[in-house]
């Protein structure tokens, strides 16, 4: 068979085993198993699929993702969500949009800690979702707030999705997490001015009730509670951005961080012995979570390697490069295709899937890897709030109140979506964004 009619009956069968519900680690290692059988035979397939598994599981860089997302577990259920909740509502609940920008705020740094979508907007929506309709705000409003912000842990380092992207790509992880930073406040000033405006347009959306008053001894004493998150953002920005730790390193130590924190919270009340057996779910579900991401990794190496033999991707590097298309048009190409696809699969998905395909055609053009990775992550990111598969929507719905709908949460998240938009566009016209801090990582 033609090599690029194998990798065009490659790809149909990825979409075909990912609709038919089938792991997308799965579906990537069968579909680039089959294909390379039709094109090279059996026991080069097989030879290819071991060694693909093999040398990029076993790579050191990636001893970052299982630290990364012990960190977000230990965050979750060691009780660092909700003292900086109870800080910024302190300082900023007395306003009308308070509630709202504090869940925002809050959201932002608890993915200084998390690295996780999904965990934010859960966590979130248990804790403050609750406490905004408490005080007047419209059930749509208090929990699309949540499930949108949830959507700033991808960006802000930790970022899971910025080490699964680095892996699949070449591209200098520590560069990509540091990109992060500045698109992720971007979008949180979107997101707060987004909750002033409606306040402004729609009062009736957050009629918010009277709020007990708070000194400013109660609010300094309040900052206590983000110690926690200080040390290990110290960890983190100031390890990397120094040259002192590597992304591997700065993952152990802000892990280690958060164990010591963890226990010195729950070891006064409940005894050495109790808090040690309540961490093993946490283990568990590290490694759990953790095994999945190491099959999709394995998967998207074997698929890649196939796109790569079928000569697709040279293919269309020669079409692109070769076209008038200017470097911003073909990046908006495939942010479209991004969007899309983001409608249909989960972020990890989705970045195993364009990245083997783009990121040649990318190279091969002279776009900047860093900014193009930025933009990926952020459009990716808008998937997360889109029907009918947008994870940060049912990760919302799966904790959220009796009388709280999916079409509730989705109705509220689409002024949220736009802004992500507006957000992705502002990237694209000014580049610089992304790429002034990755300049000064050593």
């Amino acid at each position: 068979m033609d090599p690029l009619l194998a990798g065009i009956v490659g790809i149909i069968l990825l979409f075909f085993l990912l609709a038919s519900g089938v792991h997308v680690g799965l579906a990537l290692a069968i579909s680039g198993f089959i294909g390379t059988c039709i094109l090279h035979g059996f026991v080069p397939a097989i030879k290819m699929v071991s060694s693909a598994f093999y040398f990029k599981i076993s790579s050191p860089v990636l001893i970052a993702l299982p630290l990364f997302i012990l960190m977000g577990y230990l965050a979750s259920t060691g009780g660092i969500s909700q003292d900086i909740y109870n800080t910024l509502r302190m300082w900023l609940g007395r306003f009308k949009s308070g509630l709202g920008i504090s869940t925002v705020l809050a959201c932002t740094i608890f993915g200084t800690v998390c690295g996780s979508s999904l965990v934010t907007a859960a966590v979130f929506a248990k804790i403050s979702a609750p406490e905004m309709r408490r005080h007047g705000y419209e059930k749509k409003l208090a929990y699309s707030i949540c499930c949108s912000s949830g959507s700033i842990g991808m960006l802000i380092p930790p970022s899971i999705l910025a080490i699964v992207y680095g892996m699949l790509s070449g591209v200098s992880i520590g560069q990509v997490l540091m990109a992060g930073i500045a698109p992720g406040i971007l979008l949180t000033i979107g997101f707060s001015s987004l909750i002033v405006l409606i306040g402004k347009v729609n009062p009736s959306s957050m009629d918010v009730h009277e709020i007990p008053s708070v000194t400013w001894r109660q609010r300094i004493i309040s900052l206590k509670g983000c110690w926690s998150v200080a040390i290990v953002a110290l960890a983190i920005f100031g390890g990397m951005y120094g040259g002192v730790f590597s992304p591997s390193e700065a993952a152990a130590v802000a892990a280690f961080t958060l164990i010591v924190v963890y226990l010195i919270i729950s070891l006064p009340s409940k005894g050495s012995r109790k808090s040690l057996k309540e961490m093993l779910p946490t283990l568990y579900d590290t490694a759990i979570t953790s095994a999945m991401i190491f099959l999709i990794f394995g998967g998207a190496t074997v698929f890649s390697n196939f796109i790569v033999l079928s000569g697709i991707t040279t293919k269309l590097s020669d079409i692109f490069v070769g076209s008038t298309l200017p470097n911003y048009a073909i990046v908006i190409i495939f942010n479209i295709v991004i969007l899309i696809l983001g409608c249909f699969v989960d972020a990890i998905a989705n970045v195993c899937i364009t990245v083997p395909v783009f990121n040649p055609i990318i190279n091969a053009a002279g776009i900047d890897p860093i900014w193009y990775a930025t933009v990926t992550i952020l459009a990716v990111e808008v998937g997360l709030i889109t029907p009918p598969v947008g994870m940060n929507l049912f990760a919302t719905k799966g904790v959220a109140e009796s009388d709280v709908s999916l079409e509730d949460i989705i109705s509220g998240c689409f002024p949220f979506f736009i802004v992500m938009l507006i957000a992705l566009i502002v990237l694209h016209l000014f580049p610089p964004i992304s790429t002034f801090l990755p300049s000064f990582v050593k």
